[in-house]
C-alpha cells in the first residue's frame, strides 16, 4: 500500500468514467446538507455514502462542508461523533459505499481476468492514529484490508492498490444488487470483524485491522472526507471530476424527491414546490376528491423504490392543501422504476377552491 501526502500531479486525465464511487467529490446530498443525530446501521448522509454501527450505541452527526485538501475540490463529507459509543469491540463503526454489480463487472472480480483495483482518497481527522480502509465482495465471501496513519488536523492523501482477486467466488452480484462494499475508513473495530492479514484477499467478512483507532469513543471527534475514487489497475490516477448533473443523475438511480434540491424531506413545510398536484379520480359531489396523480421519475432507478409521503401543509404524510385540509389513507397504487401512481383509498375530501398535493421520497439503495 502506498501512502503520501501529496497529491500526484502529472498523472492526465483519461477520457471516460474511470471512476466507479458515484459522488466522490461530495457534490450531491440531497437528504440535507446538516443532518444531526444520525443513528441505527446503514443510514444514509451524503448521497451513496452511508455510517455503520453495527448495532452499537455511537451516533453521528452530518454535514456538507467546505473543508477541502485543495482548490480541486469543492465539498467534503463530514462527521462528528455526537454521542461517544461505549461498546467498541462489541460493535464497529465505519464509514462505506456499496458498488452495484453492473458498475463492478468490469473487474471480473473472481476470474483469471480479474484486475487489480485502486482506491484514493482524501481524510482528515481530529483523532490521530491509525485507520483501517479495504473492500469486501457481495456478501463479504472475501475481504481486502490495510491501514493508514493519520495526524491530527491533517489532510492526507491515502491510496492503495488490491491485487487482481482470481480466486473463484460462490456468491458475486454482477446485476442490480450489491456488488462490492468500498470500506472507505474505519471509526472502531469490531472484534469479530478484524482482518488476520493486512494487504492481502482473505476469506471472510472482514473491515478493521487491530490497530484501528477508536474514533468512535471520542464525543465531538470530526471526521472529513473528499475525492474518494476507485478505478481498476494498479496505479491511481488524477481524481475523475464529473458534471454536477451527471452526478446528480447517477446518485437519482438510488434516491429521489418530489422537494426542491435544497429542501429538507419533512411534514408541513408549507409549499407545493415540486409536489405531486391531485386530481380528481372519482366525486360524489362537486366539491369531494378522491386525489391521485403521478410522478414520472427524473430517471430510471436501480429497482422499484420504496415511497415516502409529506403532506405540504398538515404533519400527517396524507394529501393536504392550503387550507389545512387533509385527506387520509394515502397509497402507492403501482409503481415501477421509471414512474409512481399515488392516490387515497375509499375517502372523499372536501378540498375546496385549492387543489390537494402531496410531496415524495423514493429509495431503491443497495
Amino acid at each position: 500500500m502506498a501512502l503520501t501526502t501529496v497529491r500526484p500531479e502529472g498523472l492526465g486525465f483519461v477520457n471516460g468514467r474511470r471512476n466507479l464511487i458515484i459522488n466522490g467529490a461530495m457534490q450531491i446530498s440531497q437528504r440535507g446538507t446538516d443532518i444531526d443525530d444520525i443513528s441505527g446501521d446503514t443510514a444514509y448522509n451524503m448521497d451513496r455514502f452511508r455510517t455503520r454501527d453495527y448495532g452499537g450505541n455511537g451516533t453521528y452527526d452530518y454535514d456538507q462542508s467546505g473543508d477541502i485538501p485543495d482548490s480541486t475540490f469543492n465539498k467534503s463529507l463530514k462527521l462528528t461523533c455526537k454521542s461517544a459509543a461505549t461498546d467498541i469491540g462489541t460493535f464497529g463503526y465505519s464509514l462505506e459505499q456499496l458498488i452495484e454489480g453492473y458498475n463492478i463487472a468490469q473487474l471480473h472480480l473472481g476470474r483469471s481476468t480479474a484486475k487489480p483495483i485502486t482506491v484514493s482518497f482524501w481524510v482528515k481527522s481530529s483523532i490521530a492514529g491509525t485507520y483501517s480502509t479495504g473492500l469486501r465482495t457481495t456478501v463479504g465471501e472475501f475481504s481486502f484490508t490495510a491501514e493508514f496513519t493519520l495526524l491530527a488536523n491533517t489532510w492526507t492523501y491515502v491510496t492503495y492498490t488490491a491485487p487482481a482477486l482470481t480466486t473463484a467466488l460462490s456468491s458475486l452480484n454482477e446485476d442490480t444488487n450489491v456488488g462490492l462494499h468500498v470500506d472507505i475508513i474505519g471509526l472502531g473495530a469490531q472484534t469479530s470483524k478484524i482482518a488476520g492479514t493486512l494487504d492481502a484477499w482473505e476469506a471472510g467478512n472482514k473491515v478493521f485491522s487491530s490497530n484501528q483507532t477508536a474514533w468512535m469513543s471520542n464525543a465531538g471527534a470530526t471526521l472529513n472526507v473528499t475525492g474518494v475514487q476507485l478505478e481498476a489497475g494498479s496505479n491511481e490516477s488524477d481524481f475523475e471530476h464529473r458534471s454536477y448533473g451527471e452526478e446528480l443523475a447517477a446518485c437519482q438511480r438510488y434516491y429521489q424527491k418530489t422537494f426542491a434540491y435544497a429542501t429538507v424531506p419533512a411534514q408541513n413545510l408549507d409549499t407545493y414546490s415540486g409536489s405531486i398536484m391531485g386530481v380528481a379520480r372519482s366525486v360524489t359531489s362537486t366539491s369531494a376528491w378522491e386525489p391521485c396523480g403521478t410522478w414520472d421519475l427524473a430517471v430510471s432507478m436501480r429497482a422499484t423504490p420504496s415511497i415516502v409521503s409529506f403532506n405540504p401543509y398538515v404533519a400527517n404524510a396524507e394529501w393536504g392543501n392550503s387550507s389545512a385540509v387533509s385527506s387520509s389513507n394515502f397509497r402507492v397504487l403501482a409503481s415501477t422504476a421509471d414512474r409512481i401512481s399515488c392516490d387515497n383509498t375509499g375517502n372523499t375530501v372536501n378540498f375546496g377552491n385549492n387543489n390537494p398535493a402531496i410531496q415524495l421520497t423514493a429509495e431503491a439503495e443497495l
